[in-house]
Parts: C-alpha cells; structure tokens; sequence
C-alpha cells in the first residue's frame, strides 16, 4: 500500500484540520512573536492532534509573507512529524506546469519541505504531471469538483456525454492511479455530485474542503462520499477549528459528528 494511505489507515480519523494562519486573523499575541504563523500552528495541533486524522496547509498564506513564512510552514511540517507521525500532511498548493518545471515543485514540496500530498490542476494532463504521479511514495490530489460557487462553469461542461467533473474523476480512477497513490479534491458544497463520483472511482481517497463557513453538511458528505469500507474521506475544517475560542473542543465536535454520521452510513 501507498505508504501515505498506509499511514491514513493507521490513524483511522477522517478529520482534516487545515491550518491557513492568515496573519491579519491571528490574535494579537500571536502576531506579537517572531515566528507568529508557526506558533499559532503549534497551538492548533497541540489541541487538535487528538482527532486530527490530517492537516492541510495552504500556502497562499504563507507565501504571502515571502520567506519567512515558507520557513514557517516547513517548520510546522517538521513540527507534525515529530508530534503527529500517523498524521497526514497536505500542500494545498495547486500545482500545475509543464514537466520539467513540476520536477521542481516535487522536490520542493516532497523532498525539502517533506509534505506527504499534494493538490494538483488536472488542466495539463498526466504527461506534465507526471513528476508527482511517478512518486509513489506520496500522494497527488488531483482537483475535480471544487467547492466555489462558480466551479460550474468549466466543470459542468459536457465531456463525452458527461459533466467534466465525472470525466476527471474516472480519468484518475482508472488511468492515472496506476501506482495508487491518486486522490480527489470533492466539495462539501456538492454531495450529488459527490456520490457520482464515488461510483465511479469507489477507492479514491476524496479531500473535501468546504463544511462549517462555506456551508458544507458533514452527514450529506459521509453519506454521499463514504467508501466501502467506512473511510476514504478527509474532511477538512479550518476557519471554524483553528480560530475557535477553544480548537480542542472545536476540533472535538466535528470529530464526533463525523464518526457518528459514518456509523450510521456503514452500517446502512
């Protein structure tokens, strides 16, 4: 087994924690530090790594800050290593390029930084992809359904007598994941076509964002996305975890919503 999903099955959560420390948000005392995104991020998943079955980072917000906050993200990578090993951590970075170039984003999100997954543009095509599908000690999680309101307008076109999004999800099932180290990006904000999807790529892992702020239902997800063995989801909630008043109780309750919604579906 992919070493990556190896370690998803060890830890058995299905929460995904994303940790997007946008620095106007953090609290004052926070902004106050040197390192100000790496110690928010240590504060989260110290109280959060309990139920945490993943982390996603953003690196919009870190790049924002040049330097220093790539420097931070790497360090809560390495952070995460030492404190939640079975934890599986995700660039959510939405890389695309011709081959040569994604050569690069590979060693650079892989090997220097150490993420274990990340988010990819399908646009290019496996060729240029490539560099990331061979991997097969990591993860690629190739976008299909996103959950933004205009995801429409491209995604629904009409592919072969299918919706986009239902080519893309078959294409990866079925060509691209030769090594099994492929999953898909699948929004809260879309359950009907996210038990499409499921039938036509039943093994996938999905990495759903969009429950809590962007209106995602965490019952419609597990019940729509569920896999035949109870798992294959990693529900990712950031805004309404990390800047909670208290993450561990936060991360708590969408822990516990999860699992009791994905007993009900197994067992049906």
């Amino acid at each position: 087994m992919n070493p990556v999903l190896a370690k998803y099955e060890r830890n058995g959560s299905l929460l995904c924690v994303g940790l997007d420390p946008d620095l106007a948000a953090l609290p004052e005392s926070f902004r106050a530090q040197a390192e100000p995104q790496l110690a928010f991020n240590r504060y989260v998943i110290d109280a959060t790594r309990e139920y945490a079955g993943s982390y996603k980072l953003n690196a919009a917000f870190y790049e924002a800050r040049g330097a220093q906050g790539v420097r931070e993200m790497e360090q809560t990578v390495e952070y995460l290593r030492a404190v939640a090993p079975d934890a599986v951590t995700i660039c959510d970075a939405k890389r695309a390029d011709i081959g040569n170039t994604n050569r690069g984003y590979v060693e650079s999100v892989f090997d220097a930084m150490g993420f274990d997954a990340i988010t990819l543009h399908p646009y290019l095509g496996s060729e240029a992809l490539s560099p990331f599908l061979d991997r097969e000690d990591k993860l690629s999680i190739v976008l299909c359904r996103t959950s933004n309101p205009g995801a429409g307008e491209l995604q629904d076109l009409v592919v072969n007598g299918d919706p986009l999004w239902k080519h893309m999800a078959r294409q990866v099932a079925e060509t691209w994941n030769t090594r099994g180290n492929c999953a898909l990006v699948v929004g809260a904000t879309w359950p009907d076509e996210m038990r499409a999807i499921r039938a036509v790529a039943p093994e996938l892992p999905l990495l759903v964002p969009g429950i809590g702020a962007q209106g995602g239902d965490v019952k419609a997800v597990v019940d729509a996305g569920l896999d035949a063995r109870g798992g294959g989801l990693m529900i990712a909630s950031s805004r309404g975890i990390i800047f909670a008043q208290d993450p561990h109780a936060a991360a708590t309750s969408v822990y516990e919503e999860i699992e009791e919604a994905r007993k009900v579906t197994h067992a049906r």
